[in-house]
């Protein structure tokens, strides 16, 4: 029993031997941009429309989380609600016109005050055309309130990767008892 006893012990102190082990790695490197084959950088415009459709069957955006409170309820600007969009971009206005992509991520009602204003993620996908398979991506704060507005292009893939821009947005449509809504929106990306 005792040589059983010295056994595991010898195995336990064995097994707690740590032996040192030569690794060669970083957890960074340094490339040129030209390391990365990127072509000589673009200025790309595109227009397209965004239904973002809260009402009927099928909504396009819906509500994922409120805040425990009732204010929210009463308040015509429901600080802190936030929503799941999968919206469609169209190249018109009109629900016949051709889709061209769709608009995923999130939103929240960010603004206590009268002045609606979100906070918004959206990858803008394209599905069709010259940027079939790419996307940019814009994260910024959108007054809602205002006629025009201006967000920040903030990534891309795809034929935009590393993107960065603006979006100039105006309302098209807005019918405020659903909130359904048509946004245009006149994109600058820079890109390789």
């Amino acid at each position: 029993m005792e040589n059983k006893s010295i056994l595991i012990i010898l195995a336990l102190f064995l097994c707690s031997i740590t032996i040192p082990v030569m690794v060669n790695s970083k957890y960074h490197s340094e490339k040129s941009i030209h390391s990365l084959h990127l072509k000589k950088q673009k200025v790309t415009h595109l227009h397209f429309y965004l239904f973002d459709i809260l009402s009927g069957n099928k909504p396009t955006a819906v509500q994922i989380a409120q805040p425990n409170i009732t204010i929210g309820y009463k308040s015509t600007t429901p600080f802190g609600h936030l929503y799941a969009i999968d919206d469609l971009l169209r190249e018109g206005p009109n629900e016949s016109s051709k889709v061209i992509g769709n608009a995923q991520g999130l939103y929240i009602s960010s603004s206590q005050s009268e002045d609606m204003t979100i906070v918004m993620y959206i990858d803008f996908g394209f599905t069709k055309g010259k940027f079939k398979g790419s996307s940019i991506s814009v994260f910024s704060r959108n007054p809602i309130t205002e006629p025009n507005r201006e967000f920040a292009v903030v990534g891309g893939r795809g034929k935009f990767r590393l993107a960065r821009g603006f979006v100039e947005c105006k309302t098209h449509f807005f019918d405020p008892i659903p909130s359904n809504a048509i946004l245009e929106y006149n994109v600058t990306v820079l890109h390789y």
